[in-house]
């Protein structure tokens, strides 16, 4: 059997995703029942910094008896120069799987390359699958299956955007994406995928009686100087009250967080009833734990 990488959800099967997440609502409850990963390594490569991403990878490893090796680009001979197929095929001889954090998508493709043990995509630039995972298990513990739901992306057609299009194929569900013109998601993306997604200018159609609203900060890691151009071009775009009553009446809110409360969301639907963006943040441990037991007990 090959080894099996993470790179974006379509690296699974619809049936194996599903079942991670299953997995992931079984060690929430009852964390007890881990096969655990005693003596079982987790290298993570971050070149971007993370809170939530990191922690949940560490802490998962703690709690499934392994452990867990962080390193930047500049703990890492990747700092100097060294070539990526150089440290992947280094790497891969110590530990059990590894974790990287990245901006080029091609740079975590070539590093799985020439790996021979899981490489998981912690974030790149056009993916975050992870993320996807915490969403999907949320979702699906608050309001049952997502199959068949209808779920608004609004904002910026970034890593998350995409990973939410991956996602309404892999999960059955349709997808509404409202973002300004020339902030859109891959065209190829929208192309392949056009049974389940459909691209719109207006906020207000893509929200209305949907079961899922989802948003992200307007200016990604790496878009900093682009802050004010897209605070004006994004204006429009703030997931708001008025905005959420357009959505179903049972409809639930979620960000990856971190949240800049007061331009891609108000603070009062971060805190209200329906936002289950702090469940959400929590599940990256549940979900992780259960992606890592699925990639390094195979």
């Amino acid at each position: 059997m090959g080894t099996k990488h993470f790179l974006t959800l379509l690296d699974l099967s619809n049936a194996d995703l599903l079942a991670i997440v299953q997995r992931a609502m079984q060690l929430k409850r009852q964390p007890e029942q881990a096969r655990g990963l005693p003596q079982k390594t987790l290298g993570l490569i971050f070149e971007k910094s993370s809170t939530r991403t990191r922690v949940a990878f560490e802490v998962a490893m703690t709690q499934l008896g392994g452990t867990a090796l962080f390193l930047t680009a500049a703990d890492s001979q990747l700092g100097r120069g060294e070539p990526i197929e150089d440290t992947a095929r280094v790497l891969s001889r110590m530990v059990d799987c590894i974790a990287i954090r990245t901006f080029e998508h091609a740079k975590l493709e070539r590093f799985a390359e020439y790996s021979t043990v899981p490489v998981i995509n912690a974030l790149s630039d056009d993916f975050h699958p992870c993320q996807l995972l915490a969403d999907m298990q949320t979702f699906m513990e608050h309001r049952g299956a997502i199959t068949g739901k209808s779920v608004a992306w609004i904002g910026d057609g970034n890593n998350m955007c995409q990973s939410y299009i991956n996602a309404a194929v892999a999960f059955d569900f349709e997808l509404r994406i409202a973002c300004p013109p020339g902030y859109e998601p891959s065209a190829e993306l929208i192309e392949k995928h056009g049974d389940r997604v459909t691209l719109m200018s207006s906020p207000a159609t893509a929200v209305a009686n949907v079961d899922l609203v989802v948003t992200d900060v307007w200016a990604s890691m790496g878009q900093e100087a682009e802050q004010a151009k897209r605070r004006a071009s994004f204006a429009d775009y703030q997931v708001n009250s008025s905005l959420m009553e357009l959505a179903n009446s049972r409809a639930l809110f979620m960000h990856c967080l971190p949240a800049h409360r007061g331009e891609e969301v108000s603070a009062e639907i971060v805190d209200a009833k329906d936002s289950v963006v702090w469940d959400e943040a929590e599940n990256r441990l549940h979900s992780q734990k259960a992606l890592l037991e699925y990639l390094v007990s195979r």
